[in-house]
């Protein structure tokens, strides 16, 4: 389970996507939209994309701890 803020928690192999917000959409504690498999409209996060990216990884067994060079997580392709 992922923690998204505001006591909000997702299953964190059913996250497909992380939008952050930005300008005026940003407010009142919205950062990020949360695409959760099987549900039809985002959730809202108040934790920015790159926490929960972060957090993800690690409950998926792929650590982004010191990941900072780009390298490639086995068995995902890449997208650029």
């Amino acid at each position: 389970m992922i923690p998204l803020g505001y006591g909000k928690h997702v299953r964190a192999d059913r996250v497909f996507a992380l939008v952050p917000l930005e300008g005026s959409s940003r407010g009142d504690g919205r950062r990020t939209l949360v695409h959760v498999e099987g549900i039809d409209e985002p959730i809202v996060a108040s934790r920015s994309e790159g926490a929960i990216a972060r957090d993800v990884a690690v409950a998926l067994g792929q650590s982004s701890r010191g990941r900072q060079d780009g390298a490639a997580i086995p068995g995902q392709e890449p997208l650029f």
